[in-house]
């Protein structure tokens, strides 16, 4: 199949896709992986209605806006830097990905190259010695921000304003530099405690003509050109008339509900993560958005107690993790009976699951269409629009 907005352009090979595990089909021509994602979503969600056309990239390289690199040391105690193996914590040295910004693994590098000049040693899982676990990078795609946030195994940074000197001479792009300290014994990358050692400490970006604030645990999409596209064309199937009230479930930092702010009357964000909360109150209030209501509660409990106090929604969005919803987050939607749902998935495996529970309960699917956030990589985005039929 030839999608309407794919292009001719060089083809890219990587020297370690093999070894590194964290592009499955790289190997494959771009049309060739669009064709297979096609495919795959066709046969898990055709029963449902007929799928539309993916959405590709154009250009399906270098799109990743979040780049997470691991320290760690060769066999001859040499620094290394770059991406874990699948399946296990071993670090495949990468200096350049195909998927990553461009400017962020460049600055990956000089970050490395300086550790033994300040006598800095990277972490070791086994012995817990060493101070540089991991580099974070944000990057702005539109905005041409930048945000390092340093991973540390201790608050005690030894010359730590001649190491930022040195790093924003190398790279004066750089907006601000955050460190951030993990220092338990946990496979998760980020630790609680921050320090901004340079700028505001977070980055913003434009997305769909908004404006987002994106700090460093923010939980904001890696391939701001896709979705541009995916959220628009959310919108586009949701045809909103203007005087509608709608729930954006699992809202983030409120990335969807802002956008869909313009087209409708009210929009009532509801998160469970308190951080996220707060991001999504300061993008409300930078994008002088009056219309959009946040809630630090889990949406299924919202929705349950506007269940009970007889509150209803025209129209309820929901992008919720790879795992899906659950059964009880459903049943909560259905009890507020909602005209139509729009469901944001980066797994049809458990949309299917999902679809196939909300048709139980009511509703029906019209209109299913894949995007491609995520070239090279196996994982495909779709969004579902469902309404409810007359009983």
């Amino acid at each position: 199949m030839q999608t309407e907005n794919s292009k001719t352009f060089e083809r890219r090979s990587c020297p370690v896709v093999k070894e590194c595990g964290g592009c499955q089909i790289q190997h494959l021509s771009y049309q060739k992986q669009i064709e297979m994602k096609q495919k795959q979503v066709e046969t898990l969600l055709n029963k449902f209605c007929k799928v539309k056309d993916i959405i590709a990239m154009d250009y399906p390289y270098y799109y990743r806006n979040k780049i997470h690199a691991t320290f760690d040391t060769d066999r001859k105690g040499k620094a290394i830097s770059g991406i874990y193996q699948a399946g296990t914590h071993k670090v495949v040295s990468v200096d350049s990905c195909l998927l990553h910004d461009q400017r962020a693994d460049n600055i990956i590098v000089s970050i490395r190259e300086m550790l033994r000049s300040f006598k800095i040693r990277t972490y070791n899982e086994d012995t817990r010695n060493g101070l540089l676990r991991h580099v974070l990078i944000r990057t702005g795609y539109n905005s041409k921000q930048i945000m390092v946030v340093l991973v540390l195994a201790s608050h005690v940074f030894p010359s730590r304003k001649n190491f930022i000197k040195a790093l924003m001479k190398k790279h004066p792009e750089i907006t601000t530099v955050v460190l951030n300290v993990n220092n338990k014994k946990t496979s998760m990358v980020l630790g609680q405690r921050e320090q901004v050692l340079y700028g505001k400490g977070f980055i913003e970006d434009t997305l769909c003509e908004k404006v987002f604030r994106i700090s460093p645990k923010s939980f904001y999409q890696v391939n701001p050109v896709q979705t541009d596209l995916l959220y628009n064309k959310a919108i586009e199937l949701a045809s909103f008339q203007g005087n509608e009230t709608i729930i954006d479930a699992y809202c983030g930092i409120g990335t969807i509900g802002l956008i869909a702010s313009d087209h409708v009357k009210k929009v009532i964000g509801v998160e469970l993560n308190r951080d996220a909360v707060k991001d999504a109150i300061n993008n409300a209030k930078r994008n002088n958005v009056k219309n959009v209501y946040f809630h630090n509660e889990d949406a299924g409990d919202f929705m349950i107690k506007m269940a009970r106090e007889k509150q209803s929604v025209d129209a309820v969005i929901m992008d919720p993790p790879r795992a899906g919803s659950t059964e009880a987050f459903l049943r909560a939607l259905t009890s507020i009976n909602p005209k139509k749902v729009v469901y944001i998935s980066c797994n049809p495996v458990t949309l299917k699951r999902d679809l196939e529970s909300l048709v139980k309960k009511g509703y029906q699917v019209q209109r299913i269409v894949p995007v491609d956030m995520f070239p090279g990589t196996s994982h495909v985005e779709c969004i579902a629009l469902m309404s409810r039929t007359d009983k």
